[in-house]
C-alpha cells in the first residue's frame, strides 16, 4: 500500500522554527497534488512553557524539551533542524544513525571538520536530506536558472552578490549568541554570507579560489539580560557587564569559478538602513539578470538579442503561471513573499521524498558551502588566496 502521510519532528520553536511550522501547515493547500503530506507531529524546545505555547500557537500535536528523545521517537519520520548551529551536528548525527530524513538550517555546522562529519554519516545512513537555502525558492531566482541554463544571456563572466543588514548597528545592542563564536560559528559570514554563496553555485557554478577579508567594528557588547531569552531583541543595556564579540560583523571576498568567471561578494549586519538587501548581478556575454529581495518578485533581464538600439534591463514581474512555483499561488500579479519560499522547499523536498529521489540543496550541498566559509576565513587571516577543493 503506498504511503500517503510523513510524520514532521521539529527543533525549534523561534524565527526558523516559525517559518518551517507555517510552512509544513500550508504546503498541501497549495500543492494540492503531494503525493506524501506533513503531519505536525511534535516540535521542541529547551524551554518547556515556550514551546508548549509554541505547539499550540503553530498546530503541532506534541511538544519536547529534549532533542533526542524526539530524533528517537518511532511516530517521527523526518528531523528537522531548525536549532542554533552550535547543536546542528550532534541533531544530524543522532537523526541519521536513527535513519529519519533529514532537514537543517544553513548553515550547516559551526566548522568544516563538523560538517564533513555530518555530510559522511547522511551519505552512510543513506537517508534523505536538505539544507534549507530557502532563497533557492524565490521564484525569480528559479527563473533567472532556468534563463542561464537556456544559454540566453550566454557565456557567464561576472558574478556579483550582496547581502546588507544593518541589526547589530548599535553598540547597544547586546551580546546575544549570533554575536559568540562557539555559538555561531561566524558571524555575517556564515549567517547571511552563506546564503549568497550557495546562490553562486546554484547560479553560476563551483567557486574554485576566494580571496577574503573580515571585520568586527563593535568588538565588545552589554551581555543580555538574564531573563532576556534568545532572538534579536533590542535591550537597554545601561550599566550592564560587558562580553567580547567573537565573530565578524562584515566579511568581503573575491572568487574564481571552475567555469572562468569572476565574482564579487560583500556580507555585512553594519550596512546602516538596509533590512534584508539580499541580491545578486549576473552579467555574460549575450545579457544579464539582477535580482534584490527586497522586491522579490521582480527579475531584471537584458538581452542583446535587442539589438544594439535597444538594449536595456527589462522588469519581469515573476508572477505568471508559467513561472516557477507560480501556478501553486495566485493569479498574475498577485505577489507572494518570504514565507512562501518555506513552502516551495518543503514542496520539493517531500515531493523528492515521494518519487525516492534526491532532494536539493543536500547535506553534500551544504558541506561544500561550509568549505567555502572555512577558505574565506584562513584567507582573511593569512591574507592569501585559496583553493576550495583543497579544503574537501
Amino acid at each position: 500500500m503506498r504511503r500517503t502521510h510523513v510524520n514532521i519532528g521539529l527543533i525549534g520553536y523561534a524565527f526558523m522554527g516559525k517559518a518551517h511550522s507555517h510552512a509544513f501547515k500550508d504546503v498541501a493547500m497549495f500543492f494540492p497534488e503531494l503525493r506524501l503530506r506533513p503531519v505536525m507531529k511534535a516540535i521542541c524546545g529547551r524551554n518547556e512553557a515556550a514551546v508548549k505555547a509554541a505547539a499550540e500557537r503553530y498546530g503541532w500535536e506534541s511538544w519536547e524539551t529534549d532533542a533526542m528523545k524526539l530524533i528517537s521517537r518511532p511516530d517521527i519520520d523526518v528531523v528537522d533542524i531548525a536549532s542554533p548551529g552550535w547543536a546542528h551536528k550532534e541533531q544530524v548525527l543522532a537523526a541519521a544513525r536513527a535513519g529519519k530524513a533529514i532537514i537543517c538550517e544553513k548553515p550547516i555546522a559551526n566548522t568544516l571538520a563538523e560538517a564533513k562529519e555530518m555530510a559522511a554519516a547522511v551519505r552512510k545512513a543513506r537517508v534523505p536530506s536538505l539544507v534549507m537555502f530557502n532563497y533557492r525558492r524565490v521564484p525569480a531566482v528559479a527563473l533567472a536558472r532556468e534563463i542561464i541554463r537556456a544559454g540566453e544571456i550566454g557565456e557567464i563572466r561576472h558574478f556579483r552578490a550582496f547581502y546588507l543588514q544593518d541589526w547589530i548597528v548599535d553598540p547597544a545592542f547586546p551580546l546575544v549568541w549570533r554575536l559568540d563564536r562557539e555559538q555561531a560559528g561566524s558571524g555575517a559570514l556564515g549567517d547571511i554570507g552563506s546564503h549568497i554563496i550557495d546562490m553562486a553555485r546554484f547560479l553560476v557554478g563551483e567557486l574554485d579560489e576566494v580571496c577574503g577579508m573580515t571585520r568586527t567594528f563593535i568588538r565588545e557588547r552589554p551581555l543580555p539580560a538574564a531573563d532576556s531569552g534568545s532572538g534579536l531583541r533590542r535591550q537597554a543595556a545601561r550599566g550592564r557587564k560587558m562580553g567580547k564579540v567573537t565573530v565578524d560583523d562584515a566579511a568581503a571576498w573575491l572568487a574564481s569559478f571552475d567555469n572562468g568567471a569572476v565574482g564579487t561578494f560583500e556580507a555585512t549586519r553594519f550596512a546602516t538602513g538596509r533590512k534584508n538587501f539580499n541580491g545578486f548581478e549576473i552579467y555574460g556575454s549575450r545579457g544579464g539578470l539582477c535580482f534584490n529581495f527586497e522586491d522579490m518578485n521582480r527579475l531584471q533581464f537584458l538581452s542583446l538579442k535587442d539589438g544594439a538600439a535597444r538594449q536595456g534591463f527589462r522588469d519581469i514581474l515573476v508572477t505568471d503561471a508559467t513561472h516557477p512555483y507560480i501556478k501553486a499561488w495566485w493569479p498574475a500579479g498577485h505577489i507572494i513573499g518570504y514565507e512562501h519560499t518555506f513552502v516551495n522547499a518543503v514542496y520539493d523536498f517531500l515531493e523528492a521524498l515521494a518519487s525516492k529521489k534526491p532532494a536539493s540543496p543536500d547535506m553534500d550541498d551544504g558541506l561544500r558551502v561550509q568549505a567555502v566559509l572555512e577558505a574565506i576565513e584562513i584567507s582573511a587571516r593569512n591574507r592569501e588566496w585559496v583553493r576550495v577543493r583543497d579544503l574537501l
